[in-house]
């Protein structure tokens, strides 16, 4: 069945939002507040930098590193030594989001009242509003 004149053919997610891989990469769960520590703070040992990022589980931190590492972004260091140390810092690819990280936080900065301000009236107007 042909295309109707009036609707395009749908599009696939990245023709949609060209940024998209960008935002999976970048803006996944525990993975900014990894980047933004290691940019911030250096090179950290994963106990320094589990206590940086609190409310992190082990098993989150490493998955995170891992594909942070899979992705180029993170570099683990390991050292033979007695007992062994491992280290991580961000690379030259990952230190290319700092831009894009100092805009953000002055977006934030800007704007973050105005988003709980509209917040709250959303949630003070009630939940009965129909889609």
């Amino acid at each position: 069945m042909p295309q109707s004149a009036e609707r395009p053919p749908p599009a696939d997610a990245e023709q949609a939002c060209p940024i998209g891989p960008a935002v999976d990469i970048v803006f996944g769960r525990w993975t900014t507040p990894v980047l933004w520590t290691l940019n911030e703070y250096g090179r950290q040992r994963f106990v320094e930098l589990r206590r940086r990022i609190s409310t992190i589980t082990p098993k989150v931190m490493t998955q995170r590193l891992r594909q942070l590492e899979r992705d180029g972004l993170v570099r683990r260091t390991y050292h033979p030594e007695v007992p062994p140390r491992v280290e991580y810092e961000i690379t030259d690819l990952g230190r290319s989001l700092a831009p894009l990280f100092s805009t953000l936080a002055s977006w934030v900065s800007d704007h973050l009242e105005q988003v709980e301000a509209a917040r709250r009236e959303f949630d003070e107007a009630g939940s009965g509003r129909s889609l």
